[in-house]
Parts: structure tokens; sequence; C-alpha cells
């Protein structure tokens, strides 16, 4: 038997992480799909959203603060265009360029991803709401860029730190989303699973690139 040359183990591997990154992404896209579902008939999740929301104004004291900058932080130009833009530029730097558009288009996927799914739930928010905030409840947008950042970065830096800090990053951000009450636990729940679905179903089509920039010793 011939040696395999390692262009064509490579070949093999960036297959094999298509297919997982397509897979899997699909579906926590669809999981969302379900729950949204769930959601909208009322099927049992609003009296768990309910509890939640009356649990946390318990302790919601002591991290308004945090809860207020990650509204900041999360939404609005801030996470649209500066931080995506930010960390692209470093990508870019860091001689990663396909890197970077992989970056930006899963942000970009996530995004409209959310934003689809709010006008077709149409959920309300909870009425005791604390910050400014656009129509539709389900999912959380904040939550979602959170997740899509921290897969991203799952994916262009399989390290057990990078995935510990990501999700961390991502359940810190799903609290302070319910602790100013702009969302339902829910809520955060299909931002969690949209965010993370759309940046691997994005990492599927630039599987390629991404693995030869991530493992260049391996071409």
């Amino acid at each position: 038997m011939t040696e395999q040359r390692p262009a064509e183990r490579i070949t093999d591997l960036e297959i094999t992480f298509r297919l997982q990154w397509l897979v899997i992404g699909l579906a926590l896209i669809f999981a969302t799909v379900v729950l949204g579902v769930l959601v909208a008939f009322d099927v049992e999740l609003v009296d768990l959203d309910a509890w939640w929301n009356s649990y946390v104004a318990a302790f919601a004291p002591a991290f308004l603060g945090m809860s207020m900058a990650l509204n900041v932080i999360g939404g609005g130009w801030v996470a649209a265009l500066a931080i995506p833009l930010g960390l692209a530029l470093v990508l870019v730097i860091v001689r990663r360029p396909w890197s970077a558009v992989y970056f930006l288009a899963a942000s970009l996927a996530s995004a409209m991803l959310v934003q689809i799914f709010k006008v077709v739930f149409g959920r309300v928010r909870p009425e005791d709401i604390l910050v400014l905030s656009d129509q539709g409840s389900f999912p959380s947008g904040h939550t979602a860029n959170a997740a899509t950042m921290a897969a991203v970065a799952v994916v262009l830096f399989p390290r057990l730190w990078v995935f510990l800090v990501g999700t961390a990053w991502v359940l810190l951000m799903a609290l302070g989303r319910t602790i100013v009450h702009a969302h339902w636990m829910t809520d955060t729940i299909g931002g969690t699973l949209v965010g993370i679905g759309a940046a691997l179903v994005i990492a599927a089509v630039f599987a390629a690139r991404i693995l030869r920039e991530r493992e260049p010793s391996a071409h």
C-alpha cells in the first residue's frame, strides 16, 4: 500500500469537518425553530420563563451594572459593526484572511436568522424590561451574537480554554438579558442555538480555507 500524501489526508479531514459542522449547525437551527414553535403555542415553557423572570429579580441588583454594560456591548452598532470589524482586522493582521471572512459571514448569517425568527414568532418581551429594545423577543439577538462569536473562536482556535471562556461569555450574556428583563429565558436558549448553528453552517462553507489557515503545517 502506498503512503497517502499530506494533501490527500487533509482533503479527507476537510470533508469530515465540513459534514460535521453542516449537520450539527442545521440541527441546532432546526432546534431553534422547534423551540420557537413551542414558545409561540405556549407549550408549558411560559411557566418556566415566568418563574425565572421572577426568580432572577432576587439577585438582579448585584448584577445590574454588568447587565447594563453587556446590553451595550452585545447589541447595536457595537456588536453589529465595531466588534466584528475589529476582530476581523486582527485576524487579517495575523495572516488569517479567510478566517476573517468566515467570522464576518457567520456574524451576518446569525443576525439575519435572528431577525427572521423575531418576525416569524413575534414574541412579546417581558413587561418589566429595563432597557430600550426592538420588537420581537425570540430569539435573543445579544445571546446569539455572543454564541456566534464563541463558536467561531472555537472553530478557529480549538483549545479547551477557548471553549471555557466562550461558554462563560454566552452564559453571562444570557444571564444579563434576563436580569434587565429584555428576554425570557427560552429566548436566550434560542439565541444560543441559532448563534452556534449559524457559525457552524458557515464554517462548513469555508471549511477548506479555515483548516488550511488553522493547521498550515498539515499542508
